[in-house]
């Protein structure tokens, strides 16, 4: 049993993202604006909704932790350079 009684997901490991992939993109989205990925954005924001483009499911606007907001666009962002430099999380 775990010494925390919350129910906030700790990570067992991280890796770098190998290739470009929507879940990638959408995981430098979430990171970019100051989170590791959709599940701490949703216990940040208490269970707030995700802006999503309904074309390509990537996430259209998150709210930072300064309360600022970050709107993407519907095309890739993530570019192969940045590729690297996305952290995926296994819990």
């Amino acid at each position: 049993m775990s010494s925390t009684t919350d129910n906030n997901s700790k990570p067992k490991s991280m890796s770098r993202a190998k290739g470009w992939t929507a879940d990638v993109e959408n995981l430098f989205r979430f990171q970019q604006a100051g989170y590791r990925d959709e599940l701490e954005y949703i216990q940040v924001r208490h269970g707030a909704m995700i802006d999503r483009w309904p074309e390509t499911g990537f996430v259209k606007k998150l709210q930072r932790r300064d309360d600022t907001f970050y709107y993407y666009n519907k095309k890739r962002e993530c570019q192969d350079r940045d590729v690297n430099k996305v952290k995926v999380y296994a819990y």
